[in-house]
């Protein structure tokens, strides 16, 4: 049967799409889409004109004249990963923060201040919490996006969070099932593997996930990890790992992290991934970020990607690799999770407020969280003093997308501050850097190196050794993890990156805190 012409199928296929797309106004071939059947859209930074607060909600206006129910995604989980504060940083403290102070009545009024944020905008589903368990710490995606490395600390953070978001009237989507948290390998790049018995997995991974179910979350992510444990296929694709969330419980949405990543995209192919994505029993298909900064890097067409997986998912029925059962099954989720949505957006009340004020207004002091959660190691006051902020970080997240550099900004509010090693962070190499910088950086000046990746052996780690030796009143900022053995210079870690984390830390530099 040629389902390919047939519109009552074609709005299936297009029920349970879920693109991104380029600009911020909506392109013609979105909405033509919208009042086909497509199911909504995801919002990334670039569709986003920070400096216009009226545009993102005139736009999701749009959007929702287009297509009555529509589903309006943002990648907001606050802290070092924003879309909605993609320009200047997060005002928000990040998970890793959130867990170290350990104080659930502040990340659950984090999650609703974050809700009212995704509401003001006009999204109704925000990609977030993560529920991941950061057993890694090598790990080069999850990191401090993670609330902890305690199933049990993650999980009561995870409920916590979502408790909060959904009483905003937000769906919220925790990601990534069955866990990213032991991966040496960052999917937007590659196919990550994880050797872990069934007993270490649901032990140490799945309860955050369990306990998001418990609580009612209205969606759960996929992540692009194989376990052999559990076959070869990866998680997002396998039939027996998507099973068993249902075997658990959860009757929301089963949302697949994005198809154009690199683990999907060169293995499978992004439309052949659909295809095996709703065999499996996935049932909203996020086909990712097309912008420059997405994973494809320099392939920019977003209606090419979207039409690549709907085109792919109506040959797949003409030639009886799908099933319309498996597009209704998913269909009926994503258009429970819509009513879900109008449901509880008429339910609940949003305070009105935003700006600096919002954190004590909603029940909880943003900087004072940030204050506590990290640690210092030796003299970090630099008041007075000139100041070069050299970036030796390495790695290119995807994830994270910012194009802000808040450190600097913070820092140059009170000092006399220049920035060095600015350039692409993907592949670099930090020693090189670091030469040219000592080459140049007037010796009156103390260096703030800001690190990500410290563990022993790591190429950070032996940048930061060999500044030791060459300017040993250097400091440290270190905004992931902290490496397993202390730095040979005075160290601040900051468990993120952040515009609220830079301002503390700039605090603490400049001999003053952050009220």
């Amino acid at each position: 049967m040629n389902h390919s012409t047939d519109p009552a199928v074609r709005a299936l296929v297009a029920g349970v799409l879920w693109p991104g797309f380029l600009g911020t106004t909506a392109p013609d071939w979105l909405l033509r889409e919208l009042d086909a059947g497509l199911a909504g859209a995801v919002y990334f930074g670039h569709n986003i004109d920070h400096d216009d607060e009226e545009q993102l909600p005139a736009l999701s206006r749009r959007l929702s004249e287009a297509r009555a129910g529509v589903l309006l995604g943002v990648d907001e989980e606050g802290g070092t990963v924003t879309r909605l504060e993609a320009a200047h940083g997060s005002t928000l403290p990040g998970a890793a923060q959130l867990g170290r102070v350990d104080d659930v009545d502040a990340t659950r009024a984090v999650g609703a201040e974050l809700a009212r944020r995704v509401r003001a905008s006009g999204a109704t589903v925000v990609l977030a919490p993560v529920a991941d368990v950061n057993t890694n710490p090598r790990n080069p995606v999850i990191g401090v996006r993670s609330f902890g490395s305690s199933a049990a600390l993650v999980s009561r953070h995870v409920v916590a969070s979502v408790e909060g978001i959904q009483s905003g009237g937000v769906a919220a989507c925790v990601k990534h099932f069955p866990g990213h948290g032991d991966t040496s390998v960052d999917s937007h790049h590659g196919l990550p593997r994880v050797e872990l018995a069934p007993a270490e997995i649901e032990s140490d991974h799945l309860p955050p996930f369990q306990a998001a179910i418990d609580a009612g979350v209205a969606a759960v992510m996929t992540s692009h990890v194989v376990l052999p444990s559990f076959g070869e296929l990866p998680a997002t694709l396998n039939p027996r790992i998507l099973a068993s969330l249902r075997e658990r419980g959860f009757t929301g949405a089963i949302v697949t992290d994005a198809l154009d990543m690199a683990a999907i995209r060169s293995e499978y192919g992004a439309g052949r991934g659909a295809v095996l994505a709703l065999q499996a029993g996935a049932d909203l298909l996020c086909i990712g970020n097309p912008s420059p900064l997405g994973p494809k890097r320099g392939t920019t067409d977003d209606l090419a990607d979207y039409l690549e997986v709907r085109d792919a998912l109506l040959g797949a029925l003409d030639d009886g690799a799908l099933a319309v059962a498996d597009l209704e099954r998913a269909s009926g989720a994503v258009s429970a999770l819509s009513e879900w949505v109008e449901s509880r957006r008429a339910a609940s009340v949003v305070a009105d407020g935003s700006g600096a004020g919002f954190d004590r207004a909603a029940g909880f002091d943003a900087a004072r969280i940030v204050r506590e959660a990290i640690s210092v190691s030796g003299t970090v006051d630099l008041s007075e003093r000139p100041l070069a902020v050299l970036d030796l970080r390495d790695r290119a997240t995807i994830a994270v997308a910012s194009t802000a550099d808040p450190f600097t900004a913070a820092l140059s509010a009170g000092n006399d501050c220049v920035r060095v090693g600015v350039g692409p962070l993907g592949g670099r190499d930090v020693v090189a850097v670091l030469a040219d910088a000592l080459a140049h950086v007037e010796q009156e000046r103390t260096i703030v190196a800001l690190v990500d990746a410290v563990q022993p052996g790591s190429p950070q780690r032996r940048a930061v050794g060999m500044l030791a030796a060459a300017r040993p009143g250097s400091v440290v900022v270190n905004a992931g993890l902290p490496g397993s053995e202390p730095l040979p210079l005075a160290t601040v870690d900051a468990f993120g990156v952040s515009r609220l984390t830079a301002e503390v830390v700039a605090g603490l530099l400049n001999g003053a805190m952050v009220a």
